[in-house]
């Protein structure tokens, strides 16, 4: 009880017209970080964090939260209306996101969307502050092996986004395994595979790879054939209907569940946690063909999961101190310049700064859900600007956020490389949505087997020693062998029917 009555002090601090303004700006901020594709949330935190040295300490970490959180419900609205991933935990949305769109759906995936990333990211805050210090010794449990088998698992959906062909699935997560190997070797280092090019040292940045794979190649794609005609009646429909919420409520809620968990392992992201829910509902949808032609459960499910994974990911920072991603990690940097040193002792030491900062994530849910779902009309009117008009922007915004990453003319190139990769490779009928996956598992398997295999001086029985490493192995190997399941299924159901007609 001494929790929640601390928490409703933070609540009461939190609602002050003071620190509501704070988490207002950085709610606006996220939102229009997030609507700028490349930029991310760690590139929006990192440009205005000089701006907080002069702030509250409490004023600076919430509005800099708020822009960490923020930015995923932004990322949602270029990927929905110009299929160009605004973050690049959006890019799983995008698979029935922008076939919404096309089908004249586009307010109600950006409404589904916004609910479902109100909800998700609601539930992780009400976590962090009922269960925190349970949940901060669960995530210790995962060493070099339980890591290797969740990243394992998280591949094993790549059965999910295989479309009409595994052989060319395979294919694919082959070629983004071998991209992730372009950089410096973890290890030893030393070059691998960089072509003596001085840019590749630091390896293939994700963004540059999936605005080309994904948006320049949509781009190419719509310039050779016109664009789809649209109901002006549908996209005046912003609000889900109640079909539409029975549809979604089973999404949402696994959504919640898998992001809140996903997000307290540091080292995993919302890329993660988007791609493993989109899986997940593919896997238990009734008909799951529909997923990749405007599935409102491949929006509800990716969507949740990528906010409560943002949530989640705060309660390895504020009770043990360890920073999950590079967004956390500027939080924590924020922590330290107004010093303050998050761990175990932060809630003893501070709670007059932790809880108001706790509870902000409350408000500045509601805010941002206040603030996305009416304005839902303005954004889906992007849709009905002439093609002409709109694909030179859509072009423009691809560039720049490629080139703000990291402010280089490099990435520009390797995302024009790859937009017309992604060109070729969809005319051929080859799935991109594997290469995503697997550049961004892919790097973080091999260092998490490396340094498994160091500590066991290359013993690979340490890989399933554990009873949590095992398990998550062995559900990886399900999902891996399901689809031989489902065939061998078919086929008894066909032959049974053949036999029946005879």
């Amino acid at each position: 009880m001494d929790v929640l009555y601390d928490f409703m002090i933070g609540l009461g601090i939190a609602l002050t017209p003071e620190h509501l303004l704070y988490a207002l700006i950085g709610c606006l901020i996220g939102t229009l970080v997030g609507v700028l594709p490349g930029i991310g949330s760690a590139g929006g935190m990192v440009i205005l964090l000089p701006l907080t040295y002069s702030l509250p300490p409490t004023g600076a970490i919430i509005m800099l939260a708020a822009i960490f959180y923020g930015s995923y419900y932004g990322g949602t609205i270029t990927t929905v209306l110009m299929n160009v991933p605004g973050e690049v935990a959006s890019v799983a949305t995008m698979l029935d996101g922008h076939a919404m769109a096309r089908q004249g759906r586009a307010g109600i995936a950006l409404s589904i969307a916004a609910i479902g990333s109100f909800i998700g990211g609601t539930v992780a805050v009400f976590g962090l502050v009922l269960l925190a210090p349970v949940l901060a010794q669960l995530a210790l449990a995962f060493g070099p092996p339980e890591f290797f088998a969740l990243m394992l698992l998280g591949l094993a959906t790549l059965t999910f986004l295989a479309g009409e062909s595994m052989l060319k699935a395979l294919i694919m997560a082959v070629f983004g395994l071998l991209l992730g190997t372009i950089g410096t070797d973890p290890t030893m280092g030393s070059p691998r595979f960089t072509l003596g090019l001085v840019p590749l040292l630091g390896g293939l940045d994700f963004v540059p790879v999936v605005m080309g794979l994904f948006g320049l190649s949509e781009v190419l794609r719509s310039a050779e054939k016109p664009p789809p005609t649209l109901n002006r009646s549908d996209l005046k429909k912003i609000y889900p209907s109640r079909q539409d919420m029975k549809d979604s409520n089973g999404a949402i809620a696994r959504g919640t569940l898998l992001g809140f968990l996903l997000g307290l392992i540091p080292g995993t992201s919302q890329a993660l946690a988007s791609f493993v829910s989109y899986g997940v509902e593919k896997a238990c949808a009734k008909r799951p063909e529909l997923f990749g032609k405007g599935a409102i459960q491949g929006v509800a499910g990716p969507e949740t999961a990528n906010n409560a994974h943002a949530n989640a990911a705060l309660i390895p920072l504020f009770t043990l101190g360890i920073p999950g991603s590079p967004s956390v990690a500027i939080l924590l940097g924020a922590f330290i310049i107004n010093g303050l040193a998050p761990g175990p002792l932060l809630f003893e030491e501070h709670p007059e700064i932790v809880w108001p900062i706790i509870a902000s994530m409350i408000v500045g849910n509601f805010i941002l859900l206040l603030l996305n779902v009416p304005l839902i009309g303005m954004w889906v009117r992007i849709l009905q600007i002439p093609s002409r008009i709109l694909t030179p922007i859509i072009v423009l915004f691809i560039c720049l956020g490629t080139y703000l990453v990291n402010n280089s003319v490099f990435d520009v190139w390797v995302m024009i490389l790859f937009g017309i990769a992604g060109y070729i490779l969809q005319k051929l009928e080859f799935p991109l949505a594997p290469v995503a996956l697997t550049l961004i598992i892919g790097p973080m398997m091999e260092g998490a087997v490396r340094q498994a295999l160091s500590i066991s001086r290359g013993d690979v029985t340490i890989l399933f020693g554990s009873t949590l490493s095992s398990t998550l192995l062995v559900l990886a190997l399900l999902i891996f062998t399901l689809p031989l399941w489902r065939r061998s299924g078919l086929v008894r159901v066909r032959g049974q029917l053949a036999q029946a007609e005879d």
